[in-house]
């Protein structure tokens, strides 16, 4: 059986939040999106959880360690990216001004990946499916449905994931904003912007957007979850609807009800 087309080498296949603490990441995102949590032993005391809606993967949580909170890295989501060897993608991408933050390496049976960081500093991950492909629940509600990056560098991030992955790009006009939109050969998979000035010193960085029936509902939801909101409800004309929330931990992400759902 083939991959569905969401999963085709050079679109994003996955999501994944490391978080300060799972189990209220487990009752807000369960109680906002409806996911049913599968904890899958990693050691003492160490789970990985799988999520999933519909019974299909929707992408993982997992507690940080000491080891990353004594390296200062902060709750967060990492978007991950398919590719058909991880090996030759991450020295590709080293050649192109990116690093490689972790080297390729096997995830038991499941297949094989690498984190690394474009030259503007958004981190991402690299995956190679062997026994697990990615998401099975994609573009549907409380399913990921669009990535976004955020950067200091539009021209140096543009042609690091245009040349690395071979996807095409449209710059399209949002009102003061320029959105480039990449594509790879169909269809579209995400999209970009420069940060403005209300970004402060904020790092370079990709987010994740999840579909939902009704955004403002999904809103009003989150914040009674304990979550924040960083941009209320907002129409994009001829998309849908978005908003940008917090979940308690801080971690950025957002929502969107499309107008034509897929």
């Amino acid at each position: 059986m083939k991959p569905s087309p969401e999963l085709q080498a050079g679109t994003f296949c996955w999501v994944e939040l490391g978080t300060t603490n799972a189990t209220s990441a487990k009752k807000f995102y369960g109680g906002l999106f409806g996911w049913s949590m599968n904890d899958v032993p990693m050691g003492p005391d160490s789970f990985y959880t799988m999520v999933q809606a519909g019974g299909k993967d929707v992408g993982a949580l997992y507690q940080l360690g000491q080891e990353q909170a004594s390296q200062g890295i902060p709750p967060h989501w990492l978007s991950y990216i398919s590719a058909k060897k991880v090996d030759d993608s991450a020295a590709k991408a080293q050649s192109l001004g990116g690093k490689v933050l972790k080297p390729p390496f096997d995830v038991f049976d499941a297949g094989r990946m690498a984190v690394l960081q474009d030259p503007s500093g958004a981190t991402f991950a690299l995956w190679q499916a062997k026994k697990h492909a990615g998401a099975g629940h994609i573009s549907q509600s409380g399913g990921l449905c669009w990535n976004e990056l955020a950067t200091n560098n539009v021209d140096a991030a543009g042609k690091f994931y245009t040349k690395l992955f071979g996807w095409g790009s449209k710059v399209q006009q949002m009102g003061p904003l320029a959105y480039t939109i990449f594509m790879p050969d169909s269809p579209h998979v995400g999209g970009m912007f420069a940060m403005g000035k209300k970004y402060g010193n904020a790092p370079s960085h990709w987010m994740p957007y999840f579909a939902v029936a009704d955004c403002d509902v999904s809103t009003s939801k989150s914040k009674s979850l304990g979550g924040n909101i960083e941009v209320p409800p907002t129409d994009i004309p001829g998309v849908g609807r978005f908003a940008t929330l917090q979940d308690p931990q801080g971690v950025s992400f957002s929502i969107l009800r499309l107008s034509i759902p897929s």
